[in-house]
């Protein structure tokens, strides 16, 4: 009898601790799990860069352009813009040797001159949604937009760059905004990463309707009801603000035309209730 006994109390100990053991792994396994998807977050936004670029004292009537995105380990990640001519394909040798010349998403063109939009100095900008070539979310981290420039002061030799240039920021759940130094070529620089923010689905709220979204400048917002309609920048930064002083229905037209182009928020306020809207600036 008791060889029996001391069989059942080390049988039920092997149970208990078998069932420990498997609720620890249970619980690494999780923890673990828990902490690959917050190491892989894909947080949706945008990327707004800006730039001036100087006109160098030869040359100053063309220039070739490109600017990409590329990861903190140095892979490419999306081409923003590339301008050469025909003549001229192998004056951009960075992003050619990169970017396998692909053009997804990109702006392209000829050689860029005094005329033509954009020109070949002068204000820049470009957006980046946050994915890759192929369409999807790219993990947040630590991003790079590389600008490479063929024209500046001095002129450089056949077959070469001359100016080469990247600004790091951080993709991720977090607004990133900066202005970084420039330099004799380089001014006016911004970064501005903004994660997406939840917005009302316009087309799904019959009380708000506004278009053209895109936009090339000039917006019209239609309500049932509101207090006051404001316009925000992706800082945050109110650029237009107007209480409405008629109740019931009606319209404003709204010109954004002086500002880059990039996301902007729509907001109405109505009686104690903000709505915000997202739209997007493209001239």
């Amino acid at each position: 009898m008791f060889w029996r006994k001391t069989f059942y109390i080390n049988h039920l100990n092997l149970l208990l601790n078998m069932r420990k053991n498997l609720l620890s792994f249970l619980l690494i396994t999780f923890l673990f799990m828990g902490l690959s998807v917050k190491l892989k977050s894909q947080t949706a936004g945008t990327l707004t860069f800006t730039y001036t670029q100087t006109a160098p004292t030869t040359q100053a009537t063309k220039n070739l352009l490109a600017v990409w995105i590329e990861d903190n380990n140095g892979n490419f990640i999306k081409t923003k813009m590339r301008y050469w001519g025909s003549q001229t394909t192998d004056h951009l040798p960075t992003w050619t040797a990169k970017s396998a010349q692909n053009l997804t998403d990109a702006s392209t063109g000829a050689t860029r001159t005094a005329s033509t939009s954009p020109t070949a100095f002068g204000s820049k900008t470009i957006t980046w949604n946050g994915t890759n070539a192929s369409g999807a979310v790219v993990p947040d981290g630590t991003y790079k937009v590389f600008v490479e420039s063929t024209y500046c002061n001095p002129e450089p030799a056949f077959g070469t760059h001359c100016y080469l240039v990247n600004y790091t920021f951080t993709k991720g759940a977090v607004a990133d905004h900066q202005t970084p130094t420039g330099d004799a070529n380089f001014s006016a620089i911004t970064l501005n990463w903004v994660p997406a923010v939840a917005v009302e689905n316009i087309n799904a709220n019959s009380e708000i309707n506004i278009f053209p979204n895109p936009s090339n400048g000039i917006i019209t917002v239609e309500y049932k009801d509101a207090a006051v309609i404001k316009v925000e920048n992706i800082s945050g930064e109110v650029i237009y603000n107007e209480s409405i002083k008629k109740s019931g229905a009606g319209s404003k037209t709204i010109d954004l035309s002086q500002y880059s182009n990039g996301t902007y928020f729509v907001v109405v306020q109505k009686a104690g209730k903000e709505l915000k809207y997202k739209i997007l600036l493209n001239k």
